[in-house]
């Protein structure tokens, strides 16, 4: 490898979106059930709409707007409708958006580590990309584990990182509900987050808020060290537009700001978001069909042989074989045409269609007992 690029990026594996089973003949029909996507498509009609704002409002050679005013008041207006905030209101100042949340966790990292200046802490296994977007920047990992009844954090072992890491913990990452695991902070975590000080910043990544209604949103506007991300991938089904937006007090808001790429969304994806949230109903009217396929699937998978699910609160399952291994089972359901995540010694499994849900189910089964 060339003597200019980093030595420590020369071995570094980088994130396999898609991670294929190894087999010689690929099944002619994929379910993917990997990426925790909406099973669902845009409706029709909205396709249509979108279409008609591409025709007549984008022009393709001009750059997209860069301040992103009216989707950041727009993403504001859902946020304070989708929670109680007893009075509290976010305002466009308290959004930041980006090219899906991964670029916003891009530039939390530069504000507040890179340099040596700081390491970040996670809790594994939890979402790869804070570990692989530190490791790019040459910022410092600490990691600590999950109690492997619970998937928990292990409270005092985070606390003792913290107290005693050689290079100060500027951020903490968390995920409410945890992917892959599927749980949710519970009260002794987030009086754990809470009672952190502000000099570390506490980021909740509420991916999957719409799943579960439950959300940090209060601390994010009461509290100097807090900040939420969500995302336009999961529950609002626009995955191939790649949006994130952050919430944060407005001081927090602006250091994003002033790292953020330029034009960073294009006018297409802006487009998309506005057109999303204005018709939020229309499109979110999938996400009570995933909570009912996941409380079905869930009891199913119960009654498989071989084979430990746990509780979720999320649009997928964390389960793990107790007999066949994890490599195992994922070939298999692979070669049947199910493909599922391979992650934190388990297996993730997207709650797809029902129909999806029903081979995922059989072909889960099949591997389980072969």
């Amino acid at each position: 490898m060339s003597a200019f690029i980093r030595p420590d990026l020369q071995a570094f594996a980088a994130y396999s979106a898609h991670a294929m089973a190894e087999t010689a003949v690929a099944p002619t029909v994929i379910d993917h059930l990997d990426t925790n996507e909406s099973s669902y498509d845009l409706p029709t009609p909205l396709k249509e709409k979108l279409a008609w704002e591409y025709q007549h409002t984008v022009q393709t050679n001009r750059y997209p707007d860069g301040g992103h005013a009216d989707l950041r008041a727009a993403i504001a207006d859902y946020a304070n409708h989708s929670v109680a905030l007893s009075g509290l209101t976010a305002t466009a100042d308290h959004i930041t958006v980006g090219n899906g949340s991964d670029e916003l966790i891009r530039s939390l990292l530069i504000a507040t580590c890179v340099g040596r200046s700081g390491a970040v802490l996670v809790a594994e296994p939890t979402f790869s990309m804070y570990k692989i977007l530190a490791t790019t920047l040459g910022v410092e990992v600490v990691a600590i584990g999950r109690d492997e009844a619970t998937f928990e954090v292990d409270i005092v072992a985070a606390q003792n990182a913290i107290s005693h890491s050689s290079t100060p913990v500027r951020m903490v990452f968390m995920v409410s509900p945890n992917s892959p695991t599927g749980n949710s902070l519970t009260r002794s975590e987030l009086e754990w987050l809470r009672s952190l000080p502000t000099d570390v910043l506490v980021v909740v990544d509420e991916a999957y808020f719409e799943f579960n209604q439950e959300s940090t949103l209060f601390d994010a506007l009461t509290r100097p060290n807090w900040l939420i991300t969500r995302t336009f991938s999961k529950a609002f089904r626009l995955a191939t537009h790649r949006i994130g937006y952050a919430i944060a007090q407005p001081e927090l808001i602006t250091i994003l700001e002033k790292v953020r790429l330029p034009y960073n969304l294009p006018s297409f994806s802006q487009a998309a978001a506005l057109t999303a949230l204005r018709y939020a109903p229309d499109i979110l009217v999938t996400v009570i069909e995933i909570q009912a396929e996941r409380q079905r699937l869930s009891q199913a998978f119960k009654k498989l042989p071989n084979f430990q699910a746990w509780p979720t609160t999320a649009n997928f399952i964390y389960g793990r074989p107790t007999v066949h291994s994890v490599e195992t089972i994922f070939q298999k359901l692979y070669q049947q045409g199910t493909q599922i995540r391979q992650t934190g010694g388990g297996l993730r499994l997207t709650i797809g269609t029902p129909e999806e849900n029903n081979r995922t189910l059989t072909h889960l089964n099949q591997a389980l007992t072969t």
